[in-house]
């Protein structure tokens, strides 16, 4: 039952599908829509599956689809509605262009079984195009002589669509010369002209704008609009005419060739050729004109091609003709006056005799250097010369006759600062405008030996090391003269004095030439610390002519000598001390102290003293202070340490490489009742200067303290003088000449008493003096710094030592 019935509604449909096909093929044959141009996307055509009788169920599985001639993406059908709708803009114009009929054939195509089936598609056409000329300018050119009621066709518009929409009318924009003239041949088909309907003038209206609109019939109405470019041609009926009928010029005789007299103007009011201006001179014209003047046919301008004399002739009349190209030609005329004048065509002459040269620049004033002689051809006032020589220098012109001048000095010369002049002589006439000439005098200064050598500084300082080898080159002097020539030639030598007993030249020499300064012989700071002497530089002039410069020579102390060991009042047998110390003495109880000094300065005579060890490494019961020399227990004396004690005491000085010395001190051992006599002589010894000298040290530390303020105040001041001096070079190898050395302790240390010679060119030797202070070695422990602070005076053992140390710097300040 199911079966049957299925087969009979299969069957129902098949057999309506049949009968609506035997239908549509007994029509038309095919399925017709219509669908404007430029529809918008999704725009419906037409329900193509229900009226091909296909249902909607059956465009999927018997796959439905739509092929088209041309473009396949114009038209399109939704499988869910069966409905043909626009997909793609259609412009119609570009489908079919201007066919009145315009349709899209499309071809709809089924499985299942295969049907093809044909749907035509009319695109409507709408007014989508204005009217459109070829160009946007349209040129068009009548001669002014034409006649009135002349045609002149112009293009027209044209319109892409078809029907009432191509339907074009014309309008022109308002003219006084022309109105539109259509004549129409069928009913889309124009043909247009322009109808003069005013008289031309070139002259007067030389071009006219007009706008020609073409309108369309459609709904709305299109337009579209052409600029028409009338250029109204000329005709020859206007002649050529000069701005004036006279021109003057005025030229002066020394006029070049090639120089423009003047430029003619003339103007003709046609144009093109005839407009065109051909200039010429007139047939009248004489030979001679001809042959001073030309005139270019084209510019008009007028050029002297001959020399031109005012004695020879003083005008020219020259007469022009301008004619236009014109047919037939058209011509006028016109005058030029030219006026010579006379002009100052004749300069100076000059002539330079009787040249003294070169002169001294000591010469006097009004010295005559030369005689000028001037000439001009010319007369009157053009032939009056005046001479003159540039500004600044030191001569002048004095004439001397009519056109006789002399060259003379003026002012003082001086050949350091100019040894040559360039002197230009200058002749100028009166004439105008004037003329002049030129003459060159070289004037050459000769030298005269009026500058000394000068040294760039008074003063040079100069550190030398002592023990420098013989000859060693310790400076350079240099000295500059402004002269010339021998005159500048300098020699340098010694000022010879007396170095104490001794003559300077057998300390130092100076090489004649090259001004090097050699020190003849080993230099030793212990005898001479400073060498001042004078430097002389003489030039080769007639008289010589001379300076001087001071040298300081500072010698630099070196360690070059061992520390020496004074005298004790203990002395014993072989250079040893020896002293008694009872064996119930303490701690700290000093034994005796060592005295040394050292011939050298600075650090190299700074000394310490230092305990060597005992043989066999037994710990001795005394230490020697570091800076003080004093020998003292260390501890308490017992039975148990030997009853004599040998001790050895190093003196080192600071200097690099150190320099040492050794003192024995033979220390006996004795038991309290043996050595009444030793103490009491030491007590007596030692407490009488103590006591007598206590208001001794006050006076001496305010003495102290007043001298090292005014030494600092000398070293502060002598500092700042030599920073401001430029550098000095140190000879024979670096060295460090220290004055004063500082240390944190603030105590000073006195090498030997002795007296320093410094030795100047004025007066007698001085004394001098080297105090320091140095400061304390980085590596001492706080048992040797209290010793070294405790140590700062030692008044019981060098009392009269230090006294005499201040009164040599007292005298030194």
């Amino acid at each position: 039952m199911l079966f049957s019935r299925r087969g009979g509604l299969v069957a129902r449909r098949l057999l309506l599908s049949l009968l609506f096909l035997a239908a549509w093929e007994a029509g038309s044959g095919q399925l017709q829509y219509s669908v404007p141009e430029e529809a918008k996307h999704g725009t419906f055509v037409g329900r193509i599956a229900q009226d091909l009788g296909l249902e909607l169920a059956e465009l999927v599985p018997r796959r439905f689809r739509v092929a088209s001639k041309g473009r396949e993406d114009l038209l399109e059908v939704n499988l869910q509605n069966g409905v043909l709708f626009v997909n793609s803009r259609i412009d119609r114009e570009e489908l079919c262009g201007r066919s009145a009929e315009c349709s899209i054939h499309l071809e709809v195509i089924v499985d299942r079984p295969l049907q093809v089936f044909h749907v035509e598609v009319n695109v409507k056409d709408i007014n989508d195009n204005p009217p459109v000329f070829r160009s946007r300018e349209q040129r068009i050119f009548i001669p002014e002589s034409r006649q009135l009621d002349s045609r002149f066709p112009i293009e027209g518009a044209a319109d892409a669509d078809i029907g009432a929409n191509a339907l074009l009318t014309y309008t022109l924009s308002p003219s006084d010369y022309f109105s539109l003239d259509v004549q129409a041949s069928d009913e889309l088909s124009r043909s247009l002209s322009l109808e003069l309907r005013k008289s031309l003038d070139r002259e007067e209206t030389p071009e006219l704008r007009l706008l020609l609109t073409a309108t369309d019939g459609g709904k709305p109405e299109l337009e579209g609009t052409v600029q028409l470019l009338i250029t109204v041609l000329d005709v020859n009926d206007n002649a050529p005419l000069f701005d004036q009928a006279m021109y003057r010029v005025h030229l002066l005789e020394t006029t070049a060739n090639g120089t423009l007299v003047t430029t003619l103007n003339a103007s003709d009011a046609d144009e093109g050729l005839n407009g065109a201006i051909v200039f010429s001179l007139g047939s009248d014209v004489s030979p001679n004109i001809q042959e001073k003047f030309k005139i270019d046919s084209s510019s008009g301008e007028i050029r002297v091609i001959g020399k031109l004399d005012y004695e020879e002739t003083k005008s020219y009349e020259i007469r022009v003709k301008a004619v236009d190209k014109g047919s037939p030609p058209m011509s006028s005329h016109c005058k030029v006056l030219v006026k010579v004048l006379d002009v100052n065509d004749n300069a100076p002459e000059l002539a330079i005799t009787s040249l003294s040269l070169p002169i001294r620049e000591d010469a006097p004033l009004s010295t005559v250097i030369a005689l000028i002689t001037v000439s001009d051809h010319d007369s009157g006032v053009n032939g009056q010369v005046t001479c003159s020589l540039p500004l600044h220098v030191p001569f002048r012109l004095v004439s001397t006759f009519k056109n006789y001048y002399s060259l003379v000095l003026d002012s003082a010369l001086d050949r350091e600062s100019v040894s040559a002049y360039e002197l230009v002589v200058t002749a100028r006439d009166g004439g105008s405008p004037s003329l002049w000439a030129t003459a060159s005098v070289s004037v050459e200064v000769a030298d005269v030996n009026d500058n000394a050598p000068a040294f760039a500084q008074p003063e040079y300082t100069v550190f030398v090391k002592e023990n420098n080898p013989p000859g060693c080159h310790i400076f350079t002097v240099s000295a500059r003269d402004a002269d010339a020539q021998e005159n500048a030639l300098v020699s340098y030598s010694l000022v010879e004095r007396r170095v104490g007993e001794r003559a300077l030249s057998s300390y130092v020499s100076v090489h004649a030439e090259s001004g090097k300064v050699y020190a003849l012989q080993p230099l030793d700071h212990e005898e001479l610390e400073l060498l001042q002497f004078q430097v002389s530089a003489r030039d080769a002039g007639v008289p010589p002519l001379g300076s001087n410069v001071t040298l300081q020579v500072f010698v630099l102390d070196e360690n070059d000598n061992v520390p020496a060991l004074l005298a004790s009042r203990a002395g014993g047998s072989g250079g040893a001390v020896s002293e008694l110390v009872p064996r119930s003495v303490g701690a700290g109880h000093v034994v005796t102290k060592v005295r040394a000094v050292d011939a050298d300065s600075g650090y190299n005579a700074w000394l310490s003293y230092e305990l060597q060890p005992a043989a066999g490494g037994a710990r001795s019961p005394f230490r020697v202070g570091l800076y003080t020399g004093e020998i003292s227990t260390t501890r308490a004396l017992d039975e148990a340490d030997a009853p004599l004690q040998r001790l050895l005491v190093l003196v080192k000085d600071h200097g690099e490489p150190a320099l040492t010395a050794t003192a024995t001190v033979l220390v006996s051992l004795v038991e309290s009742g043996q050595a009444p006599k030793a103490s009491s002589r030491a007590s007596a010894g030692v407490a009488g200067p103590e006591a007598t000298l206590v208001d001794v040290n006050v006076y001496l530390i305010v003495a102290i303290c007043a001298v090292s303020s005014l030494l600092v105040l000398t070293l502060l001041l002598y500092t700042a003088l030599r920073c401001s001096a430029p550098p000095t070079a140190v000879a024979c190898g670096p060295g460090k000449a220290t004055l004063v050395c500082s240390s944190a302790v603030g105590s000073w240390s006195y090498s030997q008493q002795r007296r320093q010679r410094v030795c100047s060119g004025e007066g007698p030797p001085k004394t001098d003096l080297m105090a320091f202070s140095p400061g304390l070695p980085p590596g001492l422990n706080t048992s040797e710094r209290n010793e070294h602070s405790e140590a700062n005076w030692d008044i019981s053992g060098n009392v009269s030592s230090t006294f005499e140390l201040w009164l040599y710097m007292i005298f030194y300040i």
